[in-house]
């Protein structure tokens, strides 16, 4: 079977917009949380939001029209060919592709292309509006902008698709149909829209008078998820092209698992089996037993559901073996991504694999009814050799994905 490993890392966050910023405030339990800049919220209760702070687009890129998370595609994806010392030239261009994801990333476009007709009308319209709508360009614009002409796809998965879009480029990696892949997760989603139909859902938290402890999961006082933006991504290439060109091997994708749970558009399955199954078949797909697990990268929204339903998952997954595991949420600072979320988590995981440090889950307080060991409040030191990164998403998109340590 063809191995898969990670060659490069890239990141644009809440809290710093390079990976090695991005995970020194990750371990430092520093939040990236403030009230909203990206609009007036007037008089709605929930204002607080993890927004991207300082970013400049890329100086390469040539549409300045292009919707705030296709920037962020490409910011990430350059970040990771760097860093993997990786350049796509005429070569091997055909070999290379790109699996980038998102939840919504053309809604901010939505609002505003709205706003111009009702009130301009339509010959102020953006020609390339409908295209700046559609999730596809979050993957084509780095496709085009990169020349990268091997497969090329968006996954939307809810807020499980930056993290399944990792898993499927492994799987075309295996099959042979590519040497090289950009693969990973963007979102710009902190909008009037998005607001007021996650607070009319009920599922923000309430904190609007402290921003950075706005966001709690796992904890007895959660409320509630904080919207965030921004991206990751990560190159993935077969040992063969890796090897063959002395890259810096990062971390092992081993595999993973896609379920479904056909419950609910929104509430998790209340016995988690859904989970539970996505992270058996994640670790059987990977070849691993679950004592062979010393990290989890919880999904952790700091919603009531959400963090219960995973801890009964992971409990039912790992059985005794869980209170050896360490479990963290870093949503506690950068706030929920969406599409973009599974990804962010998945860097942090393979430096966790690199550097043995668990980031913390701030602002934690123990709620008896979790029945999981978080890592609460302050980093820990963990030798770990595997790490499980959840991501599951409206609709009931389940996906766990298995990273290795590099011996």
């Amino acid at each position: 079977m063809t191995r898969v490993f990670i060659t490069g890392m890239g990141a644009v966050t809440p809290i710093g917009n390079d990976v090695a910023t991005y995970w020194q405030q990750l371990v430092a339990g520093r939040s990236g949380a403030a009230r909203v800049t990206a609009f007036d919220p007037g008089d709605m209760p929930y204002t607080v939001g993890c927004e991207v702070k300082g970013y400049l687009p890329p100086a390469t890129l040539a549409e300045a029209s292009w919707p705030r998370a296709s920037h962020f595609a490409l910011s990430v994806a350059q970040q990771a060919l760097t860093d993997a010392g990786l350049s796509i030239t005429p070569a091997n261009r055909e070999r290379v592709g790109v699996f980038m994801a998102t939840g919504g990333a053309g809604l901010p476009m939505v609002e505003r292309y709205a706003t111009t007709l009702a009130q301009v009308g339509w010959r102020q319209l953006d020609p390339l509006s409908f295209v700046h709508i559609l999730p596809g360009e979050v993957s084509t614009a780095v496709a085009i902008q990169l020349g990268a002409r091997g497969p090329v796809m968006t996954h939307a998965l809810a807020c499980a698709s930056g993290h399944y879009s990792v898993l499927e480029a492994y799987h075309f990696l295996q099959r042979g149909e590519a040497d090289v892949f950009i693969a990973g997760g963007t979102e710009s989603s902190i909008t009037p829209v998005t607001f007021a139909a996650f607070g009319r859902m009920g599922a923000l938290a309430s904190r609007s008078d402290d921003p950075p402890t706005a966001c709690r999961p796992f904890s007895v006082d959660r409320d509630g998820l904080v919207p965030g933006e921004g991206a990751a991504a990560v190159v993935l290439e077969t040992e063969a092209h890796a090897r063959a060109r002395g890259a810096t091997l990062y971390a092992e994708v081993l595999g993973g698992k896609l379920t479904a749970d056909a419950f609910h558009v929104t509430a998790p399955e209340p016995d988690s089996s859904g989970a539970t199954r996505a992270l058996l078949g994640a670790m059987q797909n990977a070849g691993i037993a679950p004592q062979d697990v010393d990290v989890v990268y919880a999904h952790g929204t700091a919603t009531p559901l959400n963090d219960a339903a995973e801890a009964v998952a992971l409990r039912r997954a790992f059985g005794a073996h869980t209170d050896r595991l360490a479990v963290t949420s870093i949503k506690s600072m950068i706030g929920h991504g969406f599409g973009a979320a599974g990804a962010q988590s998945l860097v942090a995981a393979v430096h966790s694999l690199r550097t043995g440090i668990v980031p913390p889950t701030i602002n934690y307080t123990p709620d008896p009814a979790i029945d999981a060991p978080i890592v609460g409040n302050t980093a820990v030191h963990v030798a770990a050799r595997h790490a499980l990164v959840n991501a599951f998403g409206f609709g009931g998109h389940n996906v766990v994905v298995v990273v290795g340590r590099v011996a």
